[in-house]
């Protein structure tokens, strides 16, 4: 048994790409807080993808570090095509053409690869390209082509996205694409799928078929990133296993202003549901360039934590930036200083609130009473370690959603449930077997002996000791190290 315990509870999500895929560049992400590698299925071939898990796993396994892969499926995403010459520089009040005819791009005709654009739009209708810094209006629509006026200008590249806010749009989620990297990915070993522009939790429910139908189980991250989604997150909650707020695309489907409020809510109602919930995009973006953020970056993601953020995602900025480790370096650093002060900073407790008021009302059960006791126990007693034998991982789940200041050991055998945990605050996962009386003694013994826990210190212990039932945590005691 060997316990690496960083020096922050909030994930760090790295994306693996151009500047990071390195063995050397993985090990320092890795040793200054990556806790998860994501994959960006949108770019790069499956080769590359291949060769990317093997080279995470060998470091993670030499480093004896627990590392999660998630996959991120591209999903019904809609890009510009090639484009002849780029970047290309589209002016205010110039007419231009989207097509979805096979040409290559100029500055008056862009392909776009979604066929049923015509359908999507009317004359009056708003469309954004990449990220909404660009602002175009319909004025007509023929069977291939949008004729359009440049609303707002800027700079396009190939491959951009593009966003029709409020309209209809005739993709499926998951899309073909995305089911043929699914197979890929669970032939590699991997079981924690991002699910892009989820519409609603039949777009999760499609993915765990496929999943089942193979004879796989799942975890599933739901991607938040349109109104729909906003709109129906109880039920999409409901289903999957963990959501991802995508703030790039949902500051267009939505009202930019309407964005902070929404990552609120999203994250409250994660919690309160017992899911991770990752809060990215643009989070430290302009380390891509520079080996310092801006102070509003800095501040962003020490709200996004304070809020009940579990894990705070990088993309451009260790995917293809020029400091990915000072950047994973520097979200350690804010993290460990909002972690530090979350007490003094008396944050809204209203998750706490919540379930007693449910327990007042006799409405709640027995793992949140249990969880909820562990958390106010851990507070008052100081306890530096929470352990937790868990069957399907919804034990420190429950924990960690109140962002306890102890550290939760979560206990189970089997590797793919301790990596689905390492998505949440807090939880460290150990891949050991619990079956006999005497199994946290071990683990007492070894934190003593590692110097990670001293004599007199209280480390709290959930267990299923009465119920019989499968995962069924019923009961807390209090162990006070000799």
């Amino acid at each position: 048994m060997k316990i690496t315990l960083p020096s922050h509870k909030t994930k760090i999500i790295g994306t693996i790409g151009p500047a990071s895929r390195s063995e050397e560049v993985l090990e320092k992400l890795m040793k200054s807080g990556m806790s998860i590698a994501r994959l960006n299925f949108s770019h790069g071939s499956l080769d590359q993808h291949k060769n990317d898990i093997s080279t995470i796993r060998s470091v993670a396994q030499r480093l004896e570090r627990p590392v999660a892969i998630l996959v991120d499926l591209p999903g019904p995403k809609i890009r510009i095509g090639h484009l002849k010459t780029e970047p290309i520089v589209l002016k205010k009040g110039a007419e231009l053409y989207l097509t979805t005819r096979a040409v290559s791009g100029t500055s008056s005709l862009i392909p776009v690869s979604y066929i049923r654009l015509p359908e999507s739009v009317f004359p009056g209708s708003i469309i954004y390209l990449n990220d909404g810094f660009i602002e175009l209006r319909v004025v007509d629509v023929s069977e291939t082509d949008v004729r359009c006026v440049v609303e707002v200008e800027g700079q396009i590249l190939s491959g951009k996205g593009l966003n029709l806010p409020g309209t209809k749009i005739f993709l499926d989620t998951p899309t073909d694409r995305d089911l043929d990297i699914m197979k890929f990915a669970l032939d590699e070993g991997i079981d924690t799928f991002g699910i892009s522009f989820v519409y609603s939790a039949d777009d999760i429910i499609r993915a765990k078929e496929f999943a089942a139908k193979r004879g796989k189980t799942i975890h599933t991250i739901a991607k938040i990133e349109r109104a729909g989604a906003v709109d129906t997150i109880e039920d999409i909650l409901e289903v999957t296993d963990g959501i991802m707020i995508a703030r790039g695309d949902l500051g267009v489907e939505i009202p930019i202003e309407e964005v902070p409020t929404a990552q609120k809510k999203l994250i409250r109602a994660a919690n309160l549901y017992g899911r991770p919930v990752i809060t990215a995009t643009q989070m430290l973006e302009s380390m891509v360039d520079h080996t310092r953020p801006t102070r509003a970056e800095a501040t962003d993601v020490a709200n996004a934590i304070l809020d009940g953020t579990d894990a705070v995602m990088l993309s451009e900025e260790t995917a293809i930036g020029g400091y990915p480790v000072e950047t994973v370096s520097m979200m350690a650093r804010i993290a460990r200083e909002v972690e530090r002060q979350r007490r003094t900073m008396r944050t809204p407790s209203f998750l706490q609130d919540s379930l007693k008021e449910d327990l007042r009302n006799r409405q709640i059960n027995i793992p949140d009473t249990i969880s909820l006791n562990v958390f106010e126990a851990a507070r008052a007693l100081n306890a530096p370690f929470i352990l937790t034998p868990t069957t399907m991982g919804t034990t420190p789940r429950r924990i960690s959603r109140m962002k306890p200041e102890s550290w939760i050991l979560a206990f189970n055998n089997v590797q793919n449930v301790c990596d689905f945990l390492m998505f949440s605050y807090g939880v460290y996962p150990i891949v050991m077997s619990t079956g006999n009386d005497v199994w946290h003694e071990r683990v007492i013994e070894y934190l003593k002996d590692s110097g990670k826990a001293e004599k007199g210190d209280r480390i709290i212990l959930t267990e299923g000791k009465f119920s019989g039932a499968f995962g069924g945590t019923d009961s807390m005691s209090i162990v006070t190290v000799s």
